[in-house]
């Protein structure tokens, strides 16, 4: 029987099987001595160990097709980062850092700006003109209107999607919009557990509609780009892309060199300040990691 790993606690994982529900499984000893430690996320085969208490044994892991650390979940199909329009106004840099680690791990991004009901037209438009034309979809909502929320749904259908995003913009209002059982569901598992509720500190999938789970991820306040090379960072800026081979210097990295194509869109506004002022400052970040 094949199912997905919606949660582990304690060495108990919760592994949801379509149409049967959730089965609480323990993981086979061959896993520890080869050190693969299942994650949430995982697609997995299971033995029914008793029908009736829905316990099994977690017998393989399917292959995984990404994997990420923070949080540590695998086979995300997306992300979807949620900031506000205003009240606050979005924090750039956190933004063009979460950007750059899912540009790393390949995970296709949506953003989600919220609060658009209070929103003035020019903070909307400046949005679209920074991120929406370099392959990254933007869905403007507002949770206290449940405006746009169904167009968020469609785009969530039939995969499994990171929700992240820092706190005040509305991100639980619009998890609870979308999966107003979460609460149940978290009661549910406790409850086979008896250990009583657990935070959503640890990694939790919820189903909201068939084959298509969410993942909420504790707010984030800050994140640190340093496990990869100053060199390596241009790449996960997309709208580089087009001037990457035409600078006057082979491997620039569009800082200080003389006739660099991409300061030189920047300048024309081809390319967006905030993303560069950012792209500068992580860069400077990945070149002083080394003096730490």
């Amino acid at each position: 029987m094949q199912g997905k790993i919606v949660k582990g606690i304690a060495g108990f994982y919760y592994v949801n099987v379509v149409e049967s529900g959730v089965y609480e499984c323990k993981a086979k000893g061959i896993f520890r001595k080869e050190k693969i430690k299942p994650l949430v996320g995982d697609n997995v085969e299971i033995e029914i160990l008793d029908e009736t208490e829905r316990t099994g044994n977690i017998i393989n892991i399917l292959p995984r097709k990404n994997e990420l650390i923070r949080p540590a979940v695998a086979n995300v199909d997306q992300a979807l980062v949620v900031f506000a329009v205003t009240k606050p106004s979005p924090h750039f840099n956190l933004l063009d850092r979460f950007l750059v680690m899912m540009e790393r791990q390949k995970i296709p991004v949506v953003l989600c700006f919220n609060k658009e009901d209070i929103a003035e037209d020019e903070q909307v438009a400046q949005l679209e003109r920074i991120y929406e034309g370099w392959g990254y979809p933007c869905v403007f909502t507002s949770a206290l209107e449940e405006k746009n929320i169904e167009t968020v749904k469609n785009l969530l259908k039939g995969k499994t999607t990171v929700i992240a995003g820092p706190s005040g913009v509305g991100k639980s209002s619009i998890i609870n919009i979308l999966n107003p059982e979460a609460n149940m569901e978290t009661g549910d598992v406790s409850r086979k557990i008896e250990r009583g509720k657990h935070t959503t500190r640890h990694s939790e999938l919820f189903s909201i509609g068939y084959d298509s789970y969410i993942m909420d991820t504790p707010g984030f306040s800050s994140l640190y780009v340093n496990d990869f090379e100053k060199e390596e960072l241009k790449y996960y800026f997309p709208e580089f892309d087009p001037y990457e081979g035409t600078c006057k210097f082979i491997g620039c990295d569009h800082i200080h060199e003389p006739d660099c194509a991409v300061k030189m869109a920047v300048e024309e506004g081809r390319i967006h300040k905030i993303r560069y002022e950012d792209y500068v400052e992580m860069y400077e970040e990945l070149k002083n990691k080394r003096r730490y």
